[in-house]
């Protein structure tokens, strides 16, 4: 059964409510028209009524069985305002709350935060940033998370191969935290170990069972500086962290990969050979990865899937269709 099959069927028992942050897009349109025509989920989209109807219209969605909310003439936005101005603890004005909330992304956020939507699925339009920004303003990390990251699932031969690639969306570089004097408080090491189990907690969601690869251009102290000892360094970290986790590193990505190559470079690990969860040290690295498992070797890719969140929200990409629309809603609903 395909897991999007698994999904669906989970999720029309479940009735929840996703909020999409352009409305008015067609892409969105025809996947709200999807979703709602079978009961996977209910559906708000946010946006000018009579722009999202007449645009509807034309193109033949029938989206008569999704919620329209318009920013400019929402009934309890006073509570919105109030709600987001104490998220906020002053670093806002109420004007410029007001204005923010006149904007898609920050509203169908809110309304996630208020409880009007179970999840949130934006970034046709929007860019990554757009999508992310609100969300750690409003909704924050869950308890625990240092930090959001972001997960790909790739999948290709009719979903029977499965990986995972992390992060190739959200942190740009991982360096160490510090206090105002200059004291460490969150290592790189350490975030990067946290994205690693993140990501392994998703890959599984996906049905696969995480072999983690925490990546470099060295295998095993074969090579010296860039990303070789922060590498090193997380797999210490992630192991102390799910020590019932299978990961290992640092690793070039033919030793994570080939059984062969892995025999040579290290023939005692665990991981090496086998792994289909690769936790990249840089998003340089991460970004054209994926790219090119999904350009040069079949692959069809599913994210950025954000990890760390307090509530599923989701960024798509720019350069989405339909049904990958679709697909990406029933992740964002079903992570919940």
């Amino acid at each position: 059964m395909s897991i999007f099959n698994e999904f669906k069927s989970r999720l029309q028992s479940e009735k929840k409510t996703i909020v999409f942050t352009e409305g008015e897009d067609l892409r969105i349109q025809a996947a709200a028209e999807r979703l709602t025509q079978d009961g996977t989920l209910q559906v708000l989209l946010v946006g000018s009524v009579d722009a999202i109807q007449s645009s509807a219209q034309i193109n033949g969605f029938d989206i008569s069985r999704c919620q329209i909310i318009d920013p400019f003439h929402y009934a309890d936005i006073e509570a919105m305002v109030k709600t987001m101005m104490d998220l906020r603890k002053g670093k806002m004005t109420e004007e410029q709350v007001r204005e923010s909330l006149t904007h898609s992304n920050y509203f169908g956020t809110m309304l996630v935060k208020m409880g009007k939507a179970d999840c949130l699925l934006g970034g046709a339009t929007y860019s990554t940033a757009d999508t992310v920004r609100p969300a750690l303003q409003l909704i924050k990390t869950k308890p625990g998370a240092h930090l959001v990251s972001s997960t790909f699932i790739l999948m290709r031969n009719q979903e029977k191969e499965k990986l995972a690639f992390a992060d190739c969306a959200i942190n740009i570089d991982y360096q160490d935290r510090l206090d105002k004097d200059g004291n460490v408080t969150l290592s790189a090491a350490k975030q990067l170990a946290e994205v690693a189990v993140e990501s392994a907690k998703t890959a599984q969601i996906f049905g696969i069972d995480p072999k983690v690869a925490i990546l470099s251009f060295s295998t095993k102290g074969s090579g010296k500086g860039g990303t070789v000892q922060l590498s090193h360094d997380a797999t210490i970290e992630a192991q102390k962290l799910a020590p019932e986790l299978a990961v290992d590193g640092e690793l070039q990505f033919d030793a994570a990969v080939s059984p062969a190559v892995a025999q040579t470079k290290c023939p005692n690990s665990k991981v090496a050979g086998q792994a289909n969860t690769f936790i990249f040290p840089t998003i340089e690295a991460g970004n054209l990865g994926y790219k090119i498992a999904s350009r040069l070797g079949g692959f069809e890719a599913f994210g950025p899937i954000l990890q760390g969140l307090n509530a599923p929200i989701n960024d798509l990409s720019r350069g989405c269709n339909a049904d990958e629309v679709y697909k990406m809603s029933l992740i964002t609903a079903a992570l919940g």
